[in-house]
C-alpha cells in the first residue's frame, strides 16, 4: 500500500473529503487489519502523528482553552490555536482513520453478485493491539512542542514553524514572531541590553545585583535549554512583603513561553506528584506555584527528585499502572513572601529577592516607570513579542561571540549556570549566584544544623560520644530554683518538638556524617567497646569562608549553592 500524508497540522473537518481523496487501506481479518493498520502508519497515512516515548501521539490545534480576552480576539486565525500532542487511543484512531483515510473491506453483493469496497471501521480489539506496539521506527519522534524559538545543539535558531527534523520539537507559535537575525548589530544588541536591563526589569525592587543575575539567566532557560541540553534550577522569587511585584516577575517569561498555574499543598507529597504529572501534559514551559503561603518552607522529595531527573514519569492518571513519562524539559518557578527552604532544595534553587522598603508597594506611582503598568502591558501579543524577541537577539550575540562560558558551578546544573553566567559576562550584568549566603539563611534545616553543631562543640569539644550520651546531655538541668537548658533551645527536636530518642537521634547523626554544615561536619566512627558507633563535631573557621568567598573560577566540582 502506497501512503502519502500533508504533515502540517491539520484544520480541516475531513468529512467533505471523498475516498478518493484519501489513502485506502483495506482491511480484512483480525490479524491482517493489525499488520496492514500497522504498516499504514508507518507508512504517514495520517497527518501529524509522531512517536513519543515509544507511544503515538498526535498532535492537533486546541479550541475553547482558556485564555484571555485579548489572546481570545489574537486567536481568530486558526493557526494562532494552541497546539497539543496527546497519546492516541483507540477512539481517537478509529476518529482520525474515519476523517483521514478510506478504510473499506471487500464484501460480496448478493444482489448484485458483485464484489464491492465497503468502508468498514476497525474492530476496537484491533486497533488496542495496534497500539500497544512500542516500536515505530518509520514515525517521526516528537521532543516536544514549543511555542517561541529555541536554540538547536548547533547554535542556530529554531524559528520556522512545524516539525524540525534536528531537534524532535515541532515549533506552533501562538503569536507572528518576525525573523530574528543570525547576526545581530551592534545597535539592535545594545537596544536589546537596555529594554531588559533598564526599561522590563528596571523598577522591581531587587534587593542586589544577583537578584536581578539569577531572574535574567532563569528567563532565558527555555531558549538555550535544546541547545544546552540540561536541567535548570528552581527559581524563587522571595519578597519581603505583599504587592512586591513577584508574581509579575514569574509571569514575565509565562507570557513569552506559555505558563501554567499549579497549587501548592503544603507536607503532601502525593497531591504534589499528581499535579506535576497532570502539569507535564501541558505545553507550557514555565509552571509556577504562585503566592505560598508566608513563611512556607519548600521542603520536597518528590520535587528534589524533579529538578535533578532528565524525565519524570509516574502511573498514569486515573490508573494503577505505570505509564506516563515526560521530559523534563519545563523551567519550576516558586513565590511567597519570605519563603524558607529545607531538605537539598538549596542546593536546586536559584534565588530572586525582592524588598519594596515601602509600607504601601502597591500604591508607588508608576509615571516615571520604564514600562508603567507592565502587567496589563505584557497582555498584548505584540508587546511579549517584543520581549522575546529582545532576548533572543541577546541569546544570538552570545552565539556569535562563541557563547562563552563562566566558571560557576551548581550541582547537577552546572551546565546551566556556566552557560548563564557566560551570556551575563558577556552583556556586562553583573552579581550571577553571588547570593549564595542568602540562599543559605533561606535554609531552614542547615540554619539548625549549624546551631546544634557548633553548641555541641562548644559543649563537648572533639569528645566522641553515643547518641544515648548526648540525649542525657539535653535533658534540662535545675540549678537552684531554676531550670536550664545547656543547649540554648539548639538541640534537635522531633516533630512535636520533643527530644528524639536515642535510637532516633542516631538515625538523624547518621543522615549528616561528613556533611559540612557552616564551620563544623559530623565525624563517626564504630567503637567496638560498646558495640555502636560514637560520633563528635570538628570544626574549621576558614571552611565557610572560604565556602562564601568561592569565585567563580573555582574548581568545576564545588557547588555554589
Amino acid at each position: 500500500m502506497s501512503v502519502t500524508a500533508d504533515h502540517s497540522p491539520d484544520t480541516s473537518n475531513g468529512d467533505q473529503a471523498t475516498p478518493a481523496d484519501r489513502p485506502a487501506i483495506q482491511i480484512g481479518g483480525e490479524a491482517e487489519t493489525i499488520r496492514v493498520l500497522t504498516t499504514a502508519l508507518g507508512q504517514g497515512a495520517l497527518p501529524d502523528v509522531y512517536v513519543s516515548g515509544g507511544q503515538l501521539v498526535h498532535l492537533a490545534r486546541v479550541s475553547g482553552k482558556a485564555a484571555s480576552a485579548a489572546e481570545h480576539a489574537h486567536q481568530a486565525d486558526a493557526g494562532a490555536l494552541p497546539v497539543q500532542a496527546d497519546p492516541i487511543t483507540a477512539p481517537s484512531l478509529t476518529w482520525l482513520l474515519a476523517h483521514h483515510t478510506f478504510v473499506y473491506r471487500n464484501k460480496f453483493n448478493k444482489a448484485t453478485e458483485q464484489w464491492e469496497d465497503v468502508e468498514a471501521s476497525p474492530t476496537k480489539a484491533a486497533l488496542s493491539a495496534v497500539l500497544s506496539s512500542r516500536y515505530w521506527p518509520d514515525v517521526r519522534p516528537l521532543v516536544g512542542v514549543v511555542t517561541s524559538p529555541v536554540l538547536r545543539p548547533d547554535g542556530t535558531l529554531l524559528q520556522t514553524a512545524g516539525y524540525d527534523t534536528a531537534t524532535g520539537l515541532y515549533y506552533a507559535p501562538t503569536v507572528a514572531m518576525p525573523p530574528i537575525p543570525a547576526q545581530p548589530s551592534t545597535q539592535e544588541v545594545s537596544e536589546a541590553l537596555e529594554f531588559v536591563t533598564r526599561t522590563l526589569l528596571r523598577d522591581f525592587p531587587f534587593v542586589a545585583d544577583a537578584d536581578k543575575a539569577n531572574h535574567i539567566g532563569l528567563m532565558i532557560a527555555p531558549i538555550l535549554r535544546p541547545y544546552l541540553g540540561c536541567l535548570t534550577p528552581f527559581g524563587l522569587i522571595s519578597a519581603t512583603t505583599q504587592s512586591s511585584g513577584k508574581t509579575l516577575l514569574a509571569e514575565i517569561p509565562g507570557y513569552i513561553y506559555g505558563l501554567k498555574h499549579l497549587v501548592w499543598r503544603k507536607n503532601d507529597e502525593d497531591e504534589l506528584q499528581k499535579s506535576i504529572t497532570s502539569a507535564l501534559h501541558s505545553t507550557a514551559a514555565v509552571m509556577l506555584w504562585d503566592n505560598l503561603a508566608e513563611g512556607t518552607e519548600v521542603s520536597s522529595a518528590v520535587l528534589a527528585k524533579l529538578l535533578t531527573g532528565p524525565k519524570w514519569d509516574d502511573r498514569n492518571l486515573g490508573s494503577n499502572s505505570a505509564g506516563f513519562e515526560a521530559v523534563n524539559d519545563r523551567l519550576w518557578l516558586a513565590t511567597g513572601n519570605n519563603i524558607r527552604l529545607g531538605g537539598d532544595m538549596a542546593t536546586r534553587t536559584a534565588l530572586v529577592r525582592l524588598d519594596p522598603n515601602d509600607p504601601h508597594p502597591d500604591q508607588r506611582d508608576q509615571t516615571g516607570f520604564g514600562i508603567p503598568h507592565l502587567d496589563q502591558w505584557l497582555k498584548k501579543p505584540a508587546n511579549r513579542v517584543t520581549v522575546l524577541r529582545h532576548l533572543l537577539i541577546l541569546v544570538m550575540d552570545w552565539i556569535n561571540a562563541g557563547a562563552p562560558r563562566s566558571g560557576h558551578t551548581m550541582r547537577q546544573f552546572t551546565t546551566w549556570a556556566g552557560a548563564a553566567g557566560g551570556f551575563l559576562a558577556h552583556h556586562g550584568v553583573d552579581g550571577f549566584l553571588d547570593n549564595v549566603a542568602e540562599m543559605r539563611e533561606a535554609d531552614d534545616e542547615n540554619t539548625t544544623w549549624t546551631a546544634f553543631l557548633a553548641k555541641w562543640h562548644e559543649l563537648h569539644d572533639d569528645n566522641p560520644l553515643r547518641a544515648r550520651v548526648l540525649c542525657h546531655s539535653a535533658e534540662p538541668e535545675v540549678i537552684g530554683n531554676q531550670v536550664v537548658d545547656r543547649w540554648d533551645g539548639t538541640f534537635l527536636t522531633d516533630d512535636r518538638d520533643r527530644i528524639p530518642s536515642s535510637k532516633s537521634l542516631g538515625k538523624l547523626l547518621t543522615g549528616h556524617i561528613g556533611r559540612w554544615h557552616g564551620p563544623h561536619v559530623l565525624r563517626s566512627r564504630h567503637d567496638k567497646s560498646a558495640n555502636s558507633l560514637v560520633f563528635w563535631v570538628e570544626t574549621n573557621p576558614d571552611h565557610d569562608k572560604a565556602d562564601h568567598d568561592q569565585t567563580p573560577a573555582a574548581d568545576e566540582q564545588t557547588a555554589l549553592i
